[in-house]
């Protein structure tokens, strides 16, 4: 099990653009069997994390080249939001 967490920071100006993004990619990660625990909001409006989990390192990286995805990504050009991702564990 891979346990990831996304910080996902959101351009000024297109952040309901980057919320209907993370909404379509975050619908995808069953096909990689990935599921999303958490995804909490920022009381700033700019930001969300995401708390993620895959069945393996092999998932993640399937989800990451995902066609879909990357066209996504790509209609939103500069506006996309950024993202940090950190592996984590329960510790």
């Amino acid at each position: 099990m891979l346990t990831l967490v996304a910080i996902v920071e959101f351009a000024v100006g297109a952040e309901a653009a980057g919320r209907r993004y993370e909404d379509a990619v975050l619908a995808l990660l069953g096909r990689h069997s990935g599921h999303l625990d958490r995804r909490l909001r920022g009381t700033d409006g700019q930001t969300e994390v995401h708390v993620i989990r895959f069945e393996s390192r092999a998932g993640y990286e399937s989800f990451l080249v995902d066609p879909e995805r990357a066209a996504l990504r790509a209609e939103l050009g500069e506006t996309a939001p950024t993202t940090r991702v950190i592996e984590v564990y329960e510790g």
